[in-house]
Parts: structure tokens; C-alpha cells; sequence
């Protein structure tokens, strides 16, 4: 490999027009959509396959269960894999991912471990320590650092102790076991990096933070995905050992659709074979299918049993390395993955440290480019981590719904049917994509309305990725012929909120301040939003009232009752949330059909459509009078749902929590210009709206100019956003330091209680996890502060900040005396927010509350991880521990908190989060799904 380096800089160099304006990560995204394939490679595995539907073939749907822990280590997956540090090709066919061995547990350390929803006393929750250090988009580099343990990891410990532990209990975590104490454990730390797009160097360094030398096998591992054991005659892929390579182990890939790879080994590695498939004796009590199953490789080196092939073949193989680490040292081992045969190269490592040196320095480039100035360090590496994150939890998700359907004897519409399976409705659905999960442990399937929420960070770094993720829930192997948008892996018909529309504005906007829109793109999605548009209004509104319903609409069990079951008093729930929704639904497309409307006028109607769609919304939530079954409450200045009874009369649930913030979230601002551009349906509108005059009493009057001539379309006039907001910003109701959390703080000892049938239904804010087990898991919606939300709250308070300007102040907090203009209060809520995550005053981050090793000790403070959601009282990280979905929201608050003030709020055009900081690889161009 003499020579390496200067041909993998011809891939590094800036080419075209102004090259001196781009990275070299922007260059080679700028060849990505060129058809260079960069993103062909990448952390597409997953990092649990076990306990997963797709996995699930069992009677009961208990996919917990059916597929274990204990048996991922035997058992062949039917529709992925997963792995640590993993890597694959972005249809999952080859996989290399690190097993590890510290000569003490009893299983070789493949995947990480975790407990099922039946095993922990807050539900399912990894247990181990990780960290998405580094990523670029292109993932040309990357790194991952994993916390290993060198006593015996405490697996039976770990579900013994959480399974004792009641729901008013803490966690039994990890680090409670005492297993790292006196430092005994190894960092290891994996780095990947692209020479060229099929060409990857994968370094693993191991730190021995303990007084004492260690011993560690280090196995990186290679393999197919098992495609050929399921009946489709497909052709087996081989592994085998290579011929040509005297000095260095060489494994030769061969797949009938990827074609020829390379693995390269160091000198002194040992090759170990097997095949991916069931160890049937273990898992079943059967024959055995083969002498060399899956944990052959895991039986061989920890028992020295002869499950590894000696004829050196097979579709799984480990290059094993036995390092014994000085104390307080390190080592490395290394593997390349190229096509480039052994007898093309007789050094395949040469020039590795200056590739790797390189690639760091790029990435240290690409990051410095998109951060303001104004951001400190500390933010900096908070902001860099979050967006390593979210690049980091793609994963390529392949499930055939139809396909899978049928090997369950389930398919609705085939013989011999069982009718009442989990999706058996979605049957259409065939998806095989590199997708953004929220968390590849956790939730290693995604979910509709965390994916909207994803773009908004990841187009600070790959606008294109980002609109890709779009396309695909709006797409025809996705969406629900119905116009449904697919939910989650457990249940595709619940209903997620349609924040996708938002989403695609963001884009819209982001492109705009680019200087270039994907108009083929904008278009296939209106008229696909549309038709999930239609879902909702048809599906949801089911008195015709424009009073929507939905279900739990994402946000779980935040209300007196479950709310996608059937009520114990009969009737239905009139939500403000999803009401709400349906309204910031309709001025979203209001928003892309005006800016289709610039270069097609066909879209005129469409204008015209939404805003009556919003107005009669509007004046469903609030009609005129006084009613004692409508969703605001006058004496409270407050929205809540409404129970509708069977016999038709309603009442009002008190219970204050996001449910009444969210209509202020349905605000759109329209520019002076847009009016005097488009004279002929600005005078349909206001014939409309004349016509309604009487119905605009409780909402801000759209006929009225603000700032620059602006109008408004939002749910509250000032007076009752004045209201919300003095209970939105109570330091002893919503306003936590770290965020506005899911319920008021005044239920903690104001519980909420409605009472059926003698059983009494109770509300009361818990800052952390909840005691309910209405949904199990880690669903909590009861207190804890979570990041969509809150963006939207900040969204809408610049938005009303952009109509009303600096004349509107309210004090924040409540009861301060001190007043600001809504702009000042977003920033504070923004500082709030991110102050999750910074360091404060005495040197700690909030969101490791009191755990003292990850506040004191240098080798874990500075790693951040990005919480599912946060305690509503002090910040600390709850749920699944690396959802770095919708928190990696904190990186696009880092960066606006580093750039806008309050004159180029005003003054701009579009919401501000949605305007790029600097140009990235110039404007994202049409042709997404050519991309994919």
C-alpha cells in the first residue's frame, strides 16, 4: 500500500467552481450527488435486531420474548443484524462490526446488552456505555468509543436487581454494579476511514484506564447478512481465505450482487470461519445444521470447542487479536475493507496514520465551517457530538410487511389467514432504506414524527440526507394507499402527529436562503402531504366539526387515560393537541403552496384551500360564546381536551400540560409582499374573511397589519397568548430550568382526578420517570422536558415575535418583573435548553444529574449523551440514553444561538432556525430518489 496517500488525497481535493469556498467533506458531498457513492458505506447496522417485531413470529406478539438476547448470539436474523461499531453496506448485505472478549465473561461481547420491557422497572433501557464521538455526513470519517468492563459484565445482576425494583424506584444502571470501579475497564475506540468510497480502514484503539496491564481479544468481525436460508433459492455469498498476501491474513468476500472484497488483517491475526446460521441444537434441541453455527467463533475462543471451520470458509469470520494492554497504555489493531486484491498491493497499511490524521483534520474543518464564532468550546463539542449522533443512527431497515405476513400464515388477504396480527393492514409496505432511527438500541425502527424532527439537524450537514428521509415516508412504499403515514415498527396505524409538512417547509426555507429550491421535489411532496392531509380530515375529524381526534398523537401517557384505547366512559376525546396540529398542518401547506405558487399558478387554488381549512379550524377551537364543552377555558385562560360523552354533552379535562400550550404553536406570519404580489386571491381572502367577521373575535385578526405590514394567522389573539404564556413561563408551573415540561408542576400537588365508574383516573407531574404503566417502557409524558415541543414553543414565539415586534413584552419568569419581547424569551428558553448539556458554574452538566463519574472523572465528563427527554426539575438524562433523534435538536438551537439577533429576526423573511449559517456544498439539487 506504498503510495497510499497521495491517491487517496485525489479523493480529499476540491474540484469545480469557487473550490477554495468548500471543505473536503463539502466536496465530496458535492461528488455524492454527482453519483460518487460516498454514502454506499456506512453505520447503516443496527445495534439490536433481537426484540423486534420484524423478528417476531411467535402467536402472542411478545417480540421481547420470541427473539432474546441469549439468542442473538445463536440464532440467524431474519431481516437485519446488529453489531458495535458497525458498519455495512447500505443494503445490509456485508457487515463488519467488534466483538470483544476480556478473558472473563461468558459470552464474546457481539452486541450490546439490554433489558426487555417485562425486565426493568422503567421498561426497556440499554446497559452499557458508548458514544457517538465523531461522524461526517459522508461518514468518510468516524469514531466510536466503548466502555468495556474488565471484570465479568453483570448480566444476571442487571436483570435481577431491575426486576426487584418497583416503578418508584431508581434504575439499577451499569455503573451502579460497581463493575468500573478502581478504573478497571478498557476504552475502546473505533475509527473508520473512507480512503475512497469502497476502500475503509477500520482502527481500533484500546486504553487500559486501570493500575494494572490487561489482556483483551480483539476480534474485528466480518459477515453476510444470512439471505439465503428462507426459501428464495438465493445464491449463498462465500468467505474465504485469500491466497497472494504472505505478510498479512487476507479474507476474500465474494457476493453474487456486491461483487469481490477485501479483508485485510494485520500480521499475527488469526482468522476464525463459520457461517451465519441458527445454532439449532442450542436454540431448539434440534439436529445441528451445521458443525460451524453462529457462535462458533464465540464457543471457539472462549471454550476452544472446534465450531470454527478449518478449511478456512464460511460467511462469517473474526480476525482474532489477543493484546495485552500496559496500565494506563494502549493498543491497536487495524483492518482494511477494499475491493483492491492482494496481488495489488503487498503493504495494505501503508500511509494508514497519515489517512487517519487526514480525515480528522477534515472533519475538525467540516464542523469548524458550519459553527459561529460566537459559540464557546464547550458548546462546540456539545453541538459536534449531537450531530455525530444523529449521522451515527441511520441504520438500513429492510422489512417485506407482505412477505413477513405470510410466513405468519397472517395475510389478510391470503389463505390460510389469522386474522389479528399486529400490521396486517400495512401489507403493502416494503421498505428496504437507510433510515434515521431514533435510537439504534432503544428504538432501532423509525418513528413518523421523531424522522421530521431529525431533519432539522441533520440538514445542518447533509440537506440532501435530510430530504431524502422526507421522500421516503411520503413514498409509495411507505405511505398507506389510504394516505396514512406508517407510525412505528409496533403499531403502523397509530397515528403520529403530521409534522412532516413543517418539516418540508424547513427544507423549502433552507433551500431558499441558499439561493435555489428543488421544485420537483416540493411538488411530489404537496401532493403527497395532501393526501395525508385528506387521511386526517377524513379519518379524524369525526363529527365533521374540524375538532380532530387522533389518539395519543406521540405523546403517550400525558393525559387522564389512554388515549388510543377505547374511553371506560364510552364516547371520544376532542384533543386540542391534535386540533392544534390539524391547524399548523393546514398553514404549513398554506406556506408551500405560496411558495409553489411562485413559478406555477395552478397552485392559486390551493392557497385559498388552506386558509379556509385554518379559519374554520380556528373557529371550531373557540367558537363564539361562552360553551361549557369547547376547548378553551375562559376562567383559566387555558385549552384543554374535551370528553365527549355518548349521550353528546362534554366536559373539559383540567389537566395542564403541552395538550393547551401547543395551539400556540399554529402561527404563521405572511409578508407585506406576498399580499401585494398576489392581489387577486389577497381580495378573496379578504371576501372570505369579511364575510366571517363575527367569527374572528377570538382569534388575531388576519385583517390587521403587524411588523412590516405582516399578517397573522394563529389560534390566539394577544390576549390569550398573553394568558398561556403567564402559565408557560411560571418557574412553579411549565418553565423548568432546563425547558418547559410536559405537565405543570402545579399538579404535583394539585393532581388531576376523574373518576368512572367508581375507579379513579389520576394525573400528577413527575419531574422523572413515570409510575404509570399505561404504555409501558419509557413512555413518559408526565413532567420531564422533551426537545420537539419545545422547539416548536420557541418557533412559535419568534413568529409572533415577527408580527408584534418589540411592543409586545411579557415577563419571564412569571412574577419576576422581568419583561421581554418574545424573541428574548425564546433565547432564554434556546439558553435553557442547551444549558441541558454545558457545563455550569461549578464545571457539571445537568444532564448526568449526580453521578459522579461521568461529572469529575476526564476520561468521561466531555462525552455527552443525548437523552430520550430530561428531568422537569434538574435537567438529569431520562429514558433511552441514546436518542439522538429529536434531542439532537440542540445543535441547530447552538448554532442560532450563535447567530441571529433580534434585528435579523425581524427583518428576515423566514423563521430563522430554517436559514443556513453558510453555504454547504452549494444548494441540494433535484433528483432525490435517483440518490438513493
Amino acid at each position: 500500500m506504498g503510495g497510499r496517500v497521495s491517491e487517496w488525497r485525489e479523493y480529499s481535493q476540491p474540484a469545480g467552481p469557487d473550490p477554495a469556498s468548500l471543505t473536503a467533506e463539502e466536496q465530496r458531498l458535492r461528488e455524492a450527488r454527482a453519483g460518487v457513492p460516498w454514502r454506499a458505506w456506512g453505520p447503516y447496522l443496527s445495534e439490536r435486531q433481537w426484540g423486534t417485531v420484524r423478528e417476531d413470529y411467535s402467536d402472542n406478539g411478545d417480540a421481547w420474548s420470541y427473539f432474546s438476547h441469549d439468542h442473538a448470539r445463536s440464532r440467524a436474523y431474519r431481516w437485519g443484524e446488529d453489531g458495535i461499531a458497525g458498519i455495512s453496506d447500505d443494503k445490509q448485505r456485508l457487515c463488519l462490526a467488534l466483538a470483544l472478549w476480556n478473558e472473563r465473561d461468558p459470552i464474546l461481547k457481539e452486541r450490546l446488552f439490554g433489558l426487555t420491557n417485562a425486565e426493568g422497572n422503567h421498561g426497556e433501557d440499554v446497559k452499557e456505555y458508548y458514544f457517538y464521538v465523531d461522524n461526517l455526513p459522508t461518514h468518510s470519517y468516524q469514531r466510536y468509543l466503548y466502555k468495556y468492563p474488565q471484570a465479568e459484565f453483570p448480566y444476571g445482576d442487571l436483570v435481577a436487581v431491575n426486576r426487584s425494583r418497583s416503578r418508584h424506584d431508581f434504575e439499577y444502571e451499569l455503573i451502579d454494579t460497581g463493575v468500573f470501579g478502581g478504573d478497571r475497564y478498557f476504552d475502546v475506540e473505533a475509527e473508520h476511514v473512507k480512503a475512497a468510497p469502497e476502500d475503509i480502514l477500520c482502527r481500533i484503539t484500546v486504553y487500559n484506564r486501570s493500575p494494572r496491564d490487561a489482556a483483551l481479544h480483539v476480534l474485528p468481525t466480518l459477515w453476510f447478512r444470512n439471505t439465503w436460508s428462507w426459501g428464495d433459492d438465493e445464491p449463498r455469498p462465500r468467505l474465504a481465505l485469500a491466497s497472494g498476501s504472505a505478510s498479512h491474513p487476507v479474507v476474500r468476500a465474494e457476493h453474487h450482487q456486491l461483487g469481490v472484497f477485501y479483508l485485510y488483517a494485520e500480521p499475527g491475526a488469526t482468522l476464525l470461519f463459520c457461517e451465519n446460521e441458527t445454532n439449532t441444537a442450542r436454540v431448539f434441541g434440534a439436529e445441528p445444521a451445521t458443525p460451524f453455527p453462529k457462535d462458533g467463533i464465540g464457543d471457539h475462543v472462549l471454550h476452544g470447542a472446534d465450531t470454527v471451520n478449518p478449511a478456512g470458509e464460511g460467511t462469517k469470520v473474526a480476525a482474532r487479536v489477543r493484546l495485552v494492554v500496559p496500565a494506563g497504555g494502549q493498543a491497536a489493531v487495524t483492518v482494511r475493507l477494499t475491493r483492491e486484491a492482494p496481488d495489488q498491493t503487498t503493504e495494505p497499511f501503508a500511509g494508514a496514520d497519515e489517512l487517519i490524521a487526514l480525515r480528522r483534520a477534515e472533519a475538525d474543518e467540516f464542523y469548524e465551517a458550519i459553527t459561529p464564532p460566537a459559540v464557546s468550546d464547550d458548546a462546540k463539542s456539545v453541538m459536534r457530538q449531537a450531530l455525530a449522533g444523529m449521522l451515527w443512527s441511520k441504520q438500513c431497515y429492510y422489512f417485506d410487511v407482505d412477505r413477513w405476513l405470510r410466513e405468519r400464515n397472517s395475510h389478510p388477504l391470503r389463505a390460510p389467514a389469522r386474522r389479528g396480527t399486529r400490521n396486517e393492514s400495512w401489507f403493502h409496505m416494503f421498505n428496504h432504506d437507510v433510515v434515521s432511527m431514533p435510537d439504534k438500541w432503544e428504538y432501532p425502527w423509525y418513528a413518523a414524527w421523531d424522522l421530521a424532527f431529525h431533519c432539522i439537524p441533520l440538514s445542518m450537514v447533509d440537506p440532501d440526507f435530510a430530504k431524502s428521509q422526507l421522500d421516503l415516508m411520503l413514498s409509495q412504499d411507505y405511505l398507506h394507499s389510504s394516505g396514512q403515514m406508517p407510525a412505528y415498527e409496533w403499531n403502523f396505524g397509530d397515528v403520529n402527529p403530521p409534522v412532516h409538512a413543517f418539516a418540508t417547509l424547513f427544507l423549502q426555507n433552507l433551500e431558499a436562503g441558499l439561493g435555489q429550491v428543488d421544485d420537483s421535489f416540493l411538488q411530489e411532496s404537496f401532493a403527497r402531504l395532501l393526501l395525508n392531509f385528506t387521511w386526517w380530515v377524513n379519518r379524524k375529524d369525526i363529527g365533521g366539526r374540524n375538532v380532530f381526534e387522533g389518539g395519543f398523537l406521540g405523546l403517550d401517557n400525558i393525559g387522564v387515560f389512554d388515549r388510543s384505547a377505547a374511553l371506560p366512559t364510552g364516547g371520544r376525546l376532542e384533543q386540542a393537541d391534535g386540533t392544534a396540529w390539524m391547524a399548523m398542518f393546514s398553514q404549513n401547506m398554506l406556506e408551500l403552496a405560496l411558495g409553489l405558487l411562485e413559478r406555477n399558478e395552478t397552485y392559486e387554488g390551493f392557497v385559498l384551500k388552506f386558509v379556509e381549512h385554518f379559519f374554520w379550524i380556528a373557529a371550531a377551537v373557540d367558537p363564539i360564546g361562552e360553551h361549557p364543552d369547547e376547548m378553551w377555558d375562559e376562567e383559566d385562560g387555558f385549552f384543554y381536551d374535551v370528553l365527549r360523552l355518548p349521550d353528546g354533552t362534554g366536559t373539559r379535562l383540567k389537566v395542564r400540560s403541552l395538550v393547551g400550550l401547543l395551539p400556540i404553536c399554529a402561527i404563521t406570519v405572511i409578508e407585506a409582499d406576498v399580499i401585494e404580489r398576489y392581489p387577486q386571491i389577497a381580495g378573496q381572502v379578504r371576501t372570505f374573511l369579511e364575510r366571517n367577521q363575527d367569527l374572528l373575535a377570538n382569534i388575531a385578526d388576519p385583517l390587521v397589519p403587524g411588523v412590516h405590514g405582516r399578517r397573522i394567522l394563529s389560534l390566539v389573539n394577544e390576549d390569550k397568548l398573553r394568558r398561556i404564556l403567564a402559565r408557560m413561563l411560571d418557574e412553579e408551573r411549565f418553565l423548568g430550568p432546563h425547558g418547559i415540561r410536559s405537565i405543570s408542576r402545579w399538579h404535583l400537588d394539585h393532581p388531576y382526578t376523574f373518576e368512572v365508574h367508581g375507579t379513579e383516573h389520576r394525573v400528577q407531574y413527575e419531574p422523572a420517570e413515570s409510575t404509570s404503566g399505561m404504555f409501558g417502557g419509557n413512555s413518559n409524558w408526565r413532567g420531564p422536558v422533551w426537545f420537539p415541543i419545545n422547539l416548536l414553543l420557541i418557533r412559535a414565539l419568534i413568529q409572533h415575535y415577527r408580527y408584534y415586534g418589540n411592543d409586545l413584552t411579557v415577563e419571564c419568569p412569571t412574577g419576576s418583573g422581568n419583561m421581554m419581547t418574545l424573541f428574548e424569551v425564546a433565547q432564554e428558553l434556546s439558553r435553557r435548553l442547551a444549558g441541558t448539556f454545558l457545563r455550569d458554574a461549578d464545571g457539571r452538566r445537568p444532564v448526568y444529574g449526580g453521578t459522579r463519574l461521568f461529572q469529575e472523572d476526564p476520561h468521561w465528563r466531555d462525552l455527552v449523551l443525548f437523552y430520550e427527554y430530561f428531568h422537569g426539575d434538574n435537567g438529569a438524562g431520562l429514558g433511552a440514553s441514546h436518542q439522538t433523534g429529536w434531542t439532537g435538536l440542540v445543535a441547530r438551537l447552538i448554532q442560532s444561538l450563535g447567530q441571529f439577533d433580534a434585528d435579523t429576526v425581524l427583518e428576515d423573511r423566514r423563521w430563522p432556525m430554517a436559514r443556513p449559517y453558510r453555504r454547504l456544498a452549494d444548494a441540494p439539487i433535484a433528483g432525490v430518489r435517483a440518490a438513493r
